[in-house]
């Protein structure tokens, strides 16, 4: 029984592990390699496909790629911070042939008042992950930082005592089965003698 709950525990701490390093990776790690930003959706106006909290991660794509339908994250004045994610609702260009966006919320009635440019597009949705965009708003990006280091290097600890645990109990299980088994084998010698 003692050893069947060890099992168990040993197999819950690795899903555990294995949990937090996909979310480093999803959240993380992914979108550092291949250029994607991560961002956070703050309102409910992309609700229901993308509720408050929603982790979004935008990869950069080439203007004249984005048409009606795919979802941009865009910002809100040429040069400035502040982002909005919202849907292309129609493309259109002008006499000189500069490509706008027209974009609205899902979850709004009407499509926003400022046309997109593509200098203001930061990037399409490349993928979405529900709820892991408050663990990122609650962490600047140096406090982001450090917090993956951490959690990395206690993770990489814990797998090293998890290792190391299991060659001391495999040695351990060796030397208890080479113990009773010499004893076991004398005592046949002695008898056979």
């Amino acid at each position: 029984m003692k050893n069947a709950l060890g099992r168990a525990g040993q197999v819950l701490s690795w899903l555990v592990v294995l949990a937090v390093l996909a979310v480093l990776a999803v959240a993380v790690v992914v979108p550092r390699v291949t250029g994607a930003t991560p961002y956070t959706v703050l309102t409910g106006s992309m609700e229901p496909a993308y509720p408050p909290g929603t982790l979004v991660v935008v990869r950069p794509v080439p203007p004249e790629e984005l048409g009606t339908g795919d979802v941009v994250t865009y910002q809100l004045e040429s040069g400035e911070a502040p982002v909005a994610t919202h849907r292309v609702v129609a493309v259109s260009a002008d006499l000189t042939g500069e490509i706008s966006f027209t974009t609205q919320g899902d979850a709004n009635d009407a499509p926003d008042p400022q046309p997109v440019r593509p200098v203001q597009v930061k990037g399409e949705l490349w993928y979405s992950v529900p709820y892991l965009g408050h663990v990122n708003n609650l962490l600047s990006g140096s406090q982001r930082q450090v917090a993956v280091y951490l959690i990395g290097s206690l993770l990489l600890g814990y797998a090293a005592f998890m290792f190391t645990s299991s060659v001391r109990d495999r040695k351990r299980s060796r030397c208890d089965a080479a113990s009773t088994g010499d004893g076991a084998g004398a005592s046949k010698e002695s008898l056979v003698g």
